[in-house]
């Protein structure tokens, strides 16, 4: 199961809903004719397009629910195993398979379906198939050099092309449009029959519904974080009297009391943050906000999350996304660090306000100097974010 947020599916009963999940797979396949070489193999005969149709129809409604359940925040894409590519093996394995899926008329996951219904030409494309695994893991030393040959990582084709991901998914349910128009045209004049004559009727209508909200769906649904990170940019300054703000002087006291309610949430670059970190503080992206294991901290019962940032303007705006994610339990440091260090840690700085502040205020902070230093070398820091949930390694 793909990595949903929050945790709807727990690991143990993934196994179980991947099981039934693949049973209804292969049924699919089943009913779509995948069981049957000949109408697979006429994908290159030209007068059989459904696998084109099937695949291409499954890629297109992938695409656009993972674009959706980002969009909504209930899958963490981080999390998304991407394969790597490279170049020559790629090359070469797919002239195999696609050389085996001619000669053989399956490839491998129609030879298990077309096998578990009893297809003998299956079953040996499946025992063929287990052969070349075999082949490979035992004369891997031979074929490492040419299967890591021309690393290219994780490519994603519409980072690689310079447009946005909702522009890239809108082209390509066009481009499955227009190949399912195409290819139809050409197995009617492969099998010499007549195209049936366009009519209004609810199939078609229905049909032109779901490709217009196909196409429009993606750009409707632009990348969620930088339309968070645009909103909070310019409603921020809506929470100056409504969020809840901590003052130094209370954080202090609460630090040195080691009060467990509190998580501290530091949005500051990293390379401050390793200079010097409040105990116990977690240190944050912006990033991590869309990312399961972050979300689960952040949504611990019983915390208060203060998020810390170097100037309050900044906090708020980490406050106002944190709130458009539904994480309630925020407060944000009055000032953020620079306050803070001005009136908790720099005692030049404490000095120089005495008059300003009364005496037990100033009592306070010139011990608080003292101790709050002490405690960080004492107490470290969290760190970044423990990743309890690893990426999944899968791949067709």
């Amino acid at each position: 199961m793909g990595p949903l947020v929050p945790d709807i599916i727990g690991n143990n009963l993934n196994y179980i809903v991947a099981l039934f999940i693949g049973i209804l797979f292969g049924m699919v396949l089943e009913q779509a004719g995948f069981s049957t070489s000949k109408k697979l193999v006429g994908l290159f005969y030209g007068y059989d397009f459904t696998v084109l149709r099937v695949f291409f129809t499954a890629g297109i409604t992938a695409m656009v629910g993972v674009i959706a359940l980002n969009r909504f925040g209930l899958l963490d894409i981080n999390l998304i195993y991407i394969n790597p590519t490279y170049l020559w093996s790629a090359l070469v394995g797919g002239m195999i398979m696609g050389l085996g899926f001619v000669i053989g008329g399956f490839c491998p996951g129609t030879s298990i379906c077309a096998a578990a219904i009893g297809k003998i030409d299956a079953m040996y494309f499946v025992l063929g198939s287990l052969l070349g695994v075999l082949v490979f893991a035992e004369g891997y030393p031979i074929f490492e050099g040419l299967y890591k040959a021309e690393y290219w990582g994780n490519v994603r084709i519409f980072e690689t092309l310079g447009m946005s991901q909702s522009i890239f998914a809108t082209g390509m349910v066009l481009v499955a449009i227009f190949s399912f128009w195409f290819v139809t045209k050409i197995e009617h004049k492969v099998n010499k029959t007549k195209p049936e004559k366009f009519q209004f009727s609810p199939y078609y209508i229905s049909l032109s519904v779901v490709a217009i909200i196909l196409v429009v769906s993606p750009l409707l649904m632009p990348d969620r974080r930088e339309s968070l990170l645009n909103e909070a940019n310019e409603k921020y300054s809506l929470l100056k009297n409504e969020i809840n703000k901590i003052s130094p002087d209370e954080l202090a006291l609460r630090i040195i009391k080691d009060d467990f309610t509190l998580q501290l949430i530091d949005f500051r670059p990293q390379e401050e943050f390793s200079k010097f970190a409040l105990p116990k503080s977690i240190n944050f992206t912006y990033d991590n906000y869309f990312e399961k294991d972050a979300l689960k901290q952040l949504r611990i019962k019983g915390k208060n999350n203060v998020i810390i940032t170097n100037d309050e303007n900044e906090a708020l705006k980490m406050a106002y996304i944190a709130f458009k994610l539904g994480i309630k339990n925020i407060s944000i440091l009055d000032g953020g660090m620079n306050n803070f260090t001005k009136s908790i840690i720099d005692k030049n700085s404490i000095n120089q306000m005495k008059n300003l502040v009364n005496n037990d205020t100033y009592e306070f902070r010139l011990k608080a100097s003292n101790i709050i230093p002490l405690l960080v070398e004492q107490n470290k820091s969290i760190g970044t974010i423990k990743k309890t949930s690893k990426r999944a390694l899968g791949g067709c």
